[in-house]
This record gives structure tokens, sequence and C-alpha cells, in this order.
């Protein structure tokens, strides 16, 4: 007798076959069928590792398709921005960013003709890296947080307009016709009193705008809640004046009283489902009515909806991502500790593919904007290619899994520390050791300011540029063609 594995995968590729049949006879058109054919399950269960680009020097933090998808952006701990073909698999264009520090985004500006890059790092800096004709990088410093910076939020279909969020509990607008920085509002904790603490700034590890409206964003950080705020009620013209003032919360009803979890990641579906990924937790997936308001402490948690839940991965060693994959978002992605890659369906939540993305830890999946590609990076220095491959079977579920999944289970749990190779503990001792200089360095850099003049000292704290444009630091770099 059939088991359910095999009825359901020829009931995938029946569903292929008669997508086809259809695009043939002119039923499907090109672009729907596309579509279908990109969100099947048999596809996605066919999906393994295509290549590799190498020429990194250090852990590879961050990655990202441009809008048509044939390139590719990457930074890394050596503090370098590479621009690759994908389809090739060779580097097209390699700068040094300007960083002192591990670059932990790099996000290319929509309609620039992938010639504008932006950049964010530990050492507190938000870039943009300027690709001319002649072969040329120019980098400039736009803005400053005091801590790390982890990510950037790009204003859909905007060529100017991108956020960032930092460690120190900033929010921060960017205008690159003006080469302008903002602060819009300091993010910090609840409290039982009146509602927020200002004293008590919270660390911000995502931003994510809504692409269907992208009036929201939201942001998440050291504490279980998702906050979601609308741009339109923030002053532009008096920045100074906006306070922390969330229109949405989300949390797990269960994390709601708990004080030992953060966000490291968040991702908008195209129906503005809101993705959280927790440290040392679950992912979870909430509807945008399902929310606590704005001020959740004061909202009974009896009858919430419970979001979705995906579990399997291990999320805490370092600052993980979480994405969609699918045309319409039909499935979750996440790297995780034990070095897969984790796939669900995002409807039933159940594991579709697990694939060993990673030796150590995946940190980033990132989904190709068109076709069911996706790309990977984590604590080695390559990136990863996933494509469907031409098999006539789907690829099985990797045979360990089960073993696989209680060890992450038992590691959430317990908080236990994951078995560290030699590479991984001398990874961790330079990260922390940079951390403490950046530290030292910026404690001194203050104590110099404080005897400068009060209006000096203000703009260095709130990160603010001088009124001729934030162009400190400013430097070219030959693009390196291969």
């Amino acid at each position: 007798m059939e088991d359910t594995g095999v009825r359901n995968n020829k009931r995938s590729s029946q569903h292929e076959i008669l997508e086809v049949f259809n695009r043939q006879i002119g039923v499907n058109s090109p672009k729907k069928f596309s579509r279908r054919i990109s969100a099947s399950e048999a596809l996605v269960k066919r999906i393994d590792l295509a290549g590799k680009l190498i020429g990194h020097e250090g852990c590879v933090n961050t990655i990202e398709f441009n809008y048509c998808g044939d390139h590719l952006v990457s930074g890394s701990d050596d503090r370098r921005v590479k621009f690759w073909n994908v389809a090739t698999r060779s580097l097209v264009c390699s700068y040094a960013s300007g960083h002192v520090d591990n670059i932990f985004q790099a996000r290319i500006m929509p309609f620039t003709d992938d010639t504008k890059i932006i950049t964010s790092a530990a050492d507190g800096q938000v870039r943009l890296g300027q690709v001319g004709e002649n072969g040329h990088v120019h980098t400039k410093k736009l803005g400053k947080h005091h801590g790390r910076v982890h990510k950037l939020a790009v204003e859909p279909g905007s060529p100017h307009i991108f956020y960032s969020c930092g460690e120190d509990g900033l929010v921060q607008h960017f205008d690159l016709r003006s080469n302008s920085s903002a602060k819009l509002f300091c993010c910090s904790s609840f409290s039982e009193n009146n509602h927020h603490s200002s004293s008590n700034s919270l660390r911000l590890n995502s931003i994510v705008i809504d692409p269907r409206n992208p009036n929201y964003f939201s942001i998440g950080g050291s504490d279980q809640y998702a906050r979601v705020y609308d741009i339109r009620k923030l002053q532009w013209d008096q920045p100074s004046s906006n306070q922390d003032r969330p229109v949405n919360t989300f949390c797990p009803k269960h994390l709601i009283k708990t004080h030992d979890v953060s966000i490291t990641g968040m991702s908008y579906s195209h129906t503005s489902e809101l993705l959280v990924s927790y440290n040392d937790e679950l992912i979870y997936l909430f509807q945008k009515d399902t929310g606590l308001g704005p001020d959740p402490l004061s909202v009974s948690n009896e009858n919430l909806e419970e979001p979705r839940m995906y579990s399997g991965h291990r999320n805490s060693m370092t600052v993980k991502g979480v994405s969609f994959f699918g045309p319409n978002s039909e499935y979750v992605m996440s790297g995780s500790d034990c070095g897969h890659i984790f796939i669900w369906n995002k409807k039933d939540c159940k594991l579709v593919r697990v694939m060993e993305g990673d030796r150590r830890i995946v940190n980033q999946v990132e989904p190709h904007p068109s076709i069911p590609v996706l790309a990977s990076s984590g604590l080695e220095k390559n990136i990863k290619l996933w494509v469907p491959m031409s098999a006539d079977n789907t690829i099985p579920l990797p045979h360990d899994l089960q073993e696989i999944m209680e060890s992450n289970k038992r590691g959430r749990e317990d908080h236990s520390r994951v078995t560290l190779t030699p590479d991984v503990i001398m990874h961790v001792l330079r990260l922390h050791r940079r951390q403490a200089m950046a530290y030292i360095e910026r404690r001194h850099n203050r104590e110099d300011i404080a005897s400068d003049e009060e209006d000096e000292s203000d703009a260095y704290v709130l990160g603010f540029a001088d009124h001729d444009g934030s162009l400190e630091d400013g430097n070219s770099s030959e693009c390196s063609i291969v």
C-alpha cells in the first residue's frame, strides 16, 4: 500500500504535467505558468546545491539579488562588497566598503542600474557605494549609530529612500537626493506605568517595510514584541518631536510575559503577513488583524489567536534572518545553528526541504525575485546557490532529521551551547575582541567630544551629519573587474 508521501509526490507531479499541458494549449499565460510551477511543492523538493560563489575572505553576513535576479550583492567580515553574475557564478566587481568592522547588510537601491549600494556594519556606519562609469566605486558615510547596525530597509520602488535601525535603539531615515539622515525616534521597552521607558532603549536587530502598503514598517529587537509604525504619523520637519508610538504590536501569547527572548529577523509576505524569528525560540507568522494594538500591556491575551508556528531549527549563536519563498510567499525559510537550511510549507507548517547549507551555521537565506532559486550564506566564506535539479524523483528529508530537530529543541529549551569547532571559537573570540575595541574607541570619542561645544556634542551623539552632507570619510575605490 502506498504511503502518504508517495501519494503526495505523485499528485504534485501530475499537477506539474497538467500545468505544462495547459501552457501548451494556451490556457495558461507564460507569467501564470511560471508562478504556478514555481510554487509547486514537488519542485521545491528537488532543490539542491548548484554551485558556490567563492571570493570573500571572511564570513558572509549579507546577500541580496538585484531586481532582475541576474546579479547578487554580498558583504562580509572582510569589509568588502562583492557583485556577482549569478548565471556564470563569476565575480563582476569587488570594492572596499569603507567600513572598519564587519559588514552586516548590503542592499541595492532599485532603479539605479545597480550602481548604488547601501551598507551597514558593526562600526555603526551607514554608507553608500556609488559605481562610476570608469570602473571606480566612490564610497561615503551617510550616517552613524552608536552600536552595530544589522539591517537596512529600502522603500519599495524608491531609488532614494531607506531606513536603518541600530543597537542604540534609533530608527533613522535617509534620502540620497539630499545625502541627509534624520533620527525618527528611539525605540524603548514597554513599562507598566507609562507604556514606554525612554531610559531603556531596545537593541534593534531588524526593520522591514510592508510591500503592500509602504506606509507601514516593523522593527524588532531585544524584547518579545514586533512593533509596527505608520510613517505618516511621524514628523519629517521636526524629527526630534517624534515619540516611540507604534500603531500595532505582535507577540505569541506564551511569550508576552517572558523577558529572555529577542527578535533577530522579520519579513513581510505579499499579503502583509508578518513573519518573526525569535532567538532561542521559534518562527511565527502573524496575520495583520491579530495584533495586540499600540499598548500590548493593556490587552487581555486570553482570546488571542495563535499565530502559525515553524519549528525544527535553532536560532541562537548569531543574528539570523528569515524569509518567504515562492511567487506568492508559499513557503518559509530559515538558516540554523546546526548548519542546515529549513523550508516549511507556509499553510500547514510542515517541513518540505532540509539541506546542509554550512558546516557550522547558516545565517541568511535569500529568495530569487522571480524563479525557484535561492542563495544562502553563513560562517563559511562562500555563498551557495540552490536550484531545482533535473532528477526524476524528489529529494527526501534527511534520514537523521529527527535527531537534528531533537538536538535543536534541546538547545532551545536549556539554552545550552552548541558544540563549537575551533574555527567557530576563533570567530567568536575575534568578534568579541573587535566589539571591545570599538566600545573603547566610542567611549574615548564621547569623552573628547564632551569638552566641545554643546551643539556639536548633540550632533555626534544622535549620529547627525553636518549640513554639508554626511559626506565625511569619502573615498574612491577602484572596482576590481574580473
